[in-house]
């Protein structure tokens, strides 16, 4: 499994910040709202020192009880004022942050449903997970945390070093003393915790992706016996994550209690010049209520540059999971809906014309393929495997775009037709069945409030399902499990009929729908296909040759290439490729 590496991105790239901010302009309201009570909180934040100043000089100093009770209401209501702003400006940003980001993930699904198979076949699963969850959750907290955080502490230092300086000079020179060494440790801090913090992502991401591999393909890892093998590769990929957790928490351990000691240091110089100060008050100025407020000063002034760190790491792996999140939304492997043609009804008619495919390049894994299915008849295409016969289905239903040539439905290139029109022509079933962990009706009608319960059972009906379907218990509304864990390979593939036929197809393609089945159930499933079959035009992929003896045509390919056509008898006369794998097929019978 490929690991992901991805550095960490620079605290001032404008360019997703931007980006970001088009997300908040339906919240504008909310947003200045919040800037508002970020501001109040600056502004908030120095005045209770200063008045407790007030309260100790003017009225404690000189006896004046009336007055000190007066202040004290005053500081009582100003706390309360705070705590208010505080609970509205945290709320607020919380909501704003979570409906940000529910806005960010609704279009980064809706982004990744339209994109190209390709897109799914070279991209990890678990880190696409990671990206709408994690990294999608990551953003609530530049929001919530970082962003607003930081703003509001920024503007709290501001306006106490205007309130200290404007006070005292002399005692806020004497206790931003130690500032300098806070600042270069808490640099040093961010650029390690930076590092720290990327790496645990990476580590996330690699063990989501790991996690979801493998409990996908778990019936692989028991049939071969590799539990212990991928047990060892899963503690080494958990090791790693432990390892850039750790490394975060040695750098917090050490980084706060320093800052502690520099705060407590700043303090004590405070202190030791400050009570000299108010042992000579008449000629210093210097005043007990003075001393006290700029005590409390250096705390408020020193706690935000502390947290600054965090919120500057907070804000950056926000930077970080947005430049994830931007790069997957910029994507546009996306299969081009340009067109217009939306037909009521079309009449079936299919043409391959000189068409050429490569998935990678210019491997080409279709040349040169022509052929025409007329309307209503059947046509099966046959070979061994890596011929090319799924990839035709592939381009059919614009899964991929050829590389060259056209495809036409009723003469028209598909590339004219809008995309969900064309599919809905098109009734498709696969070989590996998929049913979501939910109802039997919701995996038919695929949550279309327009496919009620009577046309459901109409489709069941035509293929045979019905009787089944009633058995189990709530019909319809019975839970198949995550894949359909509780339905027999059978059911589930019968299933799939319904879920192509309730949308009444006029073309029909079976992709190896009973190359997985024992003889019994492919009885019933071919049954079920004649019925289905009648009065569409149907494309058919079978590696057993006996289900398609009836076909109008049978295409052989081989490496991509069309190599014989004709009917069974037609092609079994001719002794060329499908007469050899009739007579492979036979054997193994035999």
């Amino acid at each position: 499994m490929e690991k992901e590496k991805v550095n960490s991105g620079s605290i001032v790239d404008f360019k997703v910040l931007k980006r970001l901010m088009k997300f908040v302009k339906p919240y504008n309201g909310k947003f200045y709202f919040l800037i508002l009570l970020t501001v109040g909180l600056g502004v908030l934040a120095p005045l209770q020192p200063l008045l407790i100043q007030q309260t100790l000089d003017k009225y404690v100093a000189f006896g004046d009880y009336n007055g000190m009770v007066m202040m004290i209401m005053i500081l009582v209501g100003l706390l309360v004022l705070r705590a208010i702003v505080q609970y509205l400006h945290t709320f607020m940003s919380g909501w704003l942050g979570q409906y940000i980001i529910r806005d960010i993930r609704v279009q980064l699904y809706k982004h990744l449903v339209r994109l190209k198979l390709k897109f799914f076949d070279n991209t990890p699963i678990g880190r696409l997970v990671t990206r709408t969850i994690s990294d999608v959750e990551t953003l609530a907290d530049v929001f919530s945390q970082g962003l607003a955080a930081m703003v509001g502490d920024l503007l709290q230092l501001v306006f106490i070093l205007i309130v200290m300086f404007v006070s005292d000079w002399r005692l806020a020179l004497i206790s931003l003393s130690t500032l300098p060494i806070l600042l270069i440790s808490t640099y040093i801090f961010k650029e390690k915790i930076k590092v720290a913090f990327n790496d645990v992502r990476n580590a996330v991401s690699n063990l989501n992706s790991f996690v979801q591999e493998h409990i996908t393909g778990m019936s692989i890892v028991q049939i071969f016996g590799s539990e212990k093998r991928e047990e060892e590769k899963f503690k080494e990929i958990n090791r790693e994550h432990r390892r850039a957790n750790l490394k975060s928490v040695l750098y917090y351990s050490i980084y706060f209690p320093v800052a502690e000691i520099i705060s407590a240091a700043g303090i004590g110089l405070l202190v030791w010049y400050g009570a000299k100060g108010v042992i000579n008050e008449a000629i210093t100025g210097i005043t007990m209520g003075k001393l006290i407020a700029f005590i409390m000063y250096i705390q408020m002034f020193f706690r935000p540059i502390r947290m600054i760190a965090d919120r500057f790491n907070t804000l950056q792996l926000g930077i970080v999971s947005s430049s994830r999140i931007m790069k997957l939304l910029d994507n546009d492997e996306h299969i081009p809906n340009e067109g217009t043609h939306e037909p009521d009804h079309i009449d079936g008619d299919v043409s391959f014309k000189n068409v050429w495919f490569a998935y990678k390049d210019n491997e080409y894994v279709l040349k040169d393929i022509s052929f025409d299915v007329k309307s209503g008849e059947t046509v099966a295409l046959v070979g061994a495997t890596g011929a090319g016969k799924s990839s035709v289905i592939n381009l059919l239903n614009r899964f991929y775009d050829i590389n060259r040539g056209t495809i036409e439905v009723d003469g028209k290139d598909i590339r004219e037709y809008e995309l969900e029109s064309l599919r809905a022509k098109l009734g498709l079933v696969l070989q590996d069945v998929f049913l979501f962990s939910d109802t039997i009706g919701q995996n038919i009608n695929l949550g279309n409030e327009e496919i009620g319960e009577k046309e459901m059972l109409n489709a069941a009906d035509l293929v045979g399902a019905r009787k089944f379907i009633e058995k189990l218990p709530g019909g319809l509304d019975y839970n198949v499990q995550e894949r359909g864990s509780t339905l027999s390979v059978g059911q589930r593939q019968l299933i799939s009929f319904v879920r192509a036929m309730v949308y009444d197809p006029k073309i029909l393609v079976l992709d190896e729908a009973t190359s997985s089945v024992d003889t019994e159930t492919e009885e019933l499933i071919q049954q079920a296909i004649d019925k289905m079959m009648k009065g569409r035009t149907s494309i058919v992929i079978a590696h057993r040759l006996s289900t398609i003896q009836k076909a109008d045509k049978i295409i052989v390919l081989d490496k991509g290439e069309i190599k014989e056509t004709g009917t069974h008898d037609e092609l079994i006369s001719k002794d060329g490729y499908y007469a050899q794998l009739h007579k492979m097929q036979y054997k193994e019978i035999i």
